[in-house]
């Protein structure tokens, strides 16, 4: 009995929510490739009479349109969320993604794209998220630095959670291990995220950052050298050395101003040297000239003397003989 009550309830129900039997949610684009003026229109099947909310997402993500429609009797939809107007910074040209979502939580996603022309062998249909990684090249160990990503999609800045948007990033260390920076990284404006680290050891640390968004991934990478010291004490350390060397230009100077002092002195005794040598020279000539003069003058006196050495000697020879004779 109580069964067929049961039973009977639910073909009540059933009968007044056919929406229970309709189809699974359905939609499409009139086209996937837009340029200016042509109209995006969507249309397909859902639940009958049901509410349905239609969003387009820019390629950065974030809602640039958003309507609520009802769905027909038979559950079939159609809308136009807009005619395509001139690039700009609200609509620039890129991947779009157009969504339908029930109030049951259903949802149906497509990509489409908006672009100066419609070829579509030219045009792909693919949303293209670029991922760059700025460290710095050189870092001192136990000392805390930055490490900066920015996320674009078809050109624009990606924004999300930081931690899902670069849930995959990781570092590897100089010592072979891999760690995860899901949970360090934070966003610093919309797209622009930032990780900061502290390395205790020496060596290149690379930073692999992994994007994810909108079922795209993409990748990034950069390298940073570690050592014991960073720039700051390393160009302490030019300084002091500079200053060294400052110091030691000036010595040399000092040194060749006194040896260039030394030099003239050396010249100057040169000088005095070759002024007393010629001075000893003239009076060795001197000297030489009185000594000729002293022996002619010896000479003189000889022949002078000879003579009147024997005149004294023939008077003593006379008187010798005079005296003898007297005898």
């Amino acid at each position: 009995m109580k069964f067929l009550i049961f039973t009977i309830l639910g073909f009540l129900i059933i009968a007044s929510s056919p929406q229970v039997f309709a189809a699974e949610l359905t939609m499409y684009t009139n086209q996937q490739i837009y340029t200016t003026q042509h109209p995006l229109l969507v249309y397909g099947t859902g639940h009958v009479n049901a509410p349905l909310v239609l969003r387009l997402f820019t390629p950065d993500g974030s809602i640039t349109e958003f309507e609520q429609i009802i769905t027909g009797p038979d559950g079939s939809f159609s809308h136009k969320i807009l005619d395509w107007p001139a690039s700009s910074t609200k609509y620039p040209f890129g991947t779009y993604t157009v969504e339908a979502l029930t109030s049951g939580g259903q949802s149906q996603k497509i990509d489409i794209k908006f672009s100066s022309s419609t070829e579509l062998e030219l045009v792909p249909i693919e949303r293209k998220i670029t991922t760059q990684v700025f460290a710095p090249e050189m870092a001192a160990s136990d000392r805390s630095f930055r490490v900066f990503v920015q996320v674009t999609s078809d050109g624009l800045l990606v924004s999300g959670d930081a931690k899902k948007v670069l849930s995959s990033s990781h570092i590897h260390s100089p010592d072979g291990k891999v760690q995860s920076l899901a949970m360090s990284m934070q966003m610093l404006h919309e797209g622009l995220y930032f990780v900061e680290y502290t390395p205790r050891d020496e060596g290149t640390y690379i930073f692999h950052m992994v994007a994810f968004s909108q079922g795209t991934q993409s990748h990034g990478s950069a390298a940073t050298l570690v050592l014991g010291q960073d720039l700051g004490g390393i160009s302490k350390q030019i300084i002091i050395l500079d200053e060294v060397l400052t110091t030691a230009s000036d010595n040399l100077d000092v040194l060749q101003t006194d040896i260039h002092g030394f030099g003239e002195t050396l010249d100057d005794a040169s000088t005095t040297l070759r002024e007393s040598v010629t001075t000893i020279d003239s009076s060795v000539s001197s000297m030489s000239s009185a000594v000729e003069n002293i022996e002619q003058a010896s000479l003189q006196v000889n022949s002078l003397l000879f003579p009147i050495m024997g005149a004294i000697a023939v008077i003593l020879a006379l008187q010798i003989s005079i005296i003898a004779r007297r005898r």
